[in-house]
């Protein structure tokens, strides 16, 4: 596969994903949007991903590019079925595109937090091998308040309804980071507004905290990322 993976801040990529894709021989370029790279035509790609980002999906004004990347998303998810993966952002804003609605979270979810499993989440392909209750890395102010119309919700938990949302047969996303590596919390903490939600959240010393959480679960997360990539390569095939 040939994939296009639009990003908002250059360290939020991929993550440890990009060794799964690299193992299989699977490509991938990365458009940096908040740096005003533009939208390629979509004709040379097999999938898209969008991934996540310190802005909101109602920022237009601040962030123009976000009007063409909504477009863009519906018509690769809705006109032309590509195969669709979207984390944190990239969730918000495949739910706003195909004519959910996004909003500002009751209680903003910072920290490694419980995901639970929907009975279609269970019983679909994209959790498949993982657990009905896991740990995620959880980092934002804003969630999905109302699923676009035929959107199914595969995960949630008690301050996040939508946590993982199915639209159609080959478009998934999810409002936590399955992609997290080593020195994700220490890269990610440099941004001034996911380190403003920490502190906030978790108080002073949070990025050493959360640091030290997630490094003593990182080998249960990279397990899971990789679970979740194979299924999400099952799930979106052809048949």
């Amino acid at each position: 596969m040939h994939i296009l993976v639009l990003q908002h801040e250059r360290v939020e990529h991929p993550g440890i994903f990009r060794k799964f894709l690299a193992e299989d021989g699977h490509t991938w370029d990365a458009i940096e949007l908040d740096e005003g790279e533009a939208l390629p035509q979509i004709d040379g790609y097999d999938a898209l991903w969008v991934m996540g980002g310190p802005m909101d999906v109602w920022q237009e004004e601040a962030h123009p590019w976000l009007v063409a990347e909504k477009a863009y998303i519906r018509e690769a998810v809705e006109e032309r079925g590509m195969p669709f993966l979207g984390l944190c952002l990239g969730h918000q804003l495949l739910a706003e595109a195909l004519g959910g609605t996004v909003g500002k979270s009751e209680r903003p979810e910072v920290g490694v937090l419980d995901v639970m499993l929907t009975e279609a989440g269970a019983s679909g392909v994209l959790f498949d091998g993982l657990p009905e209750v896991f740990p995620a890395l959880q980092w934002h102010g804003a969630e999905v308040t109302a699923l676009p119309p035929g959107g199914q919700v595969l995960a949630t938990s008690p301050d996040c309804a939508v946590q993982a949302m199915k639209w159609g047969t080959r478009a998934y996303s999810m409002q936590f980071h399955m992609e997290v590596e080593p020195d994700t919390v220490r890269v990610w903490a440099d941004i001034p507004e996911y380190a403003g939600a920490l502190e906030a959240a978790l108080g002073a010393g949070a990025v050493e905290r959360l640091e030290a959480e997630c490094a003593a679960r990182m080998t249960t997360f990279n397990d899971m990322a990789e679970r979740l990539y194979i299924n999400w390569l099952q799930a979106t095939a052809k048949t």
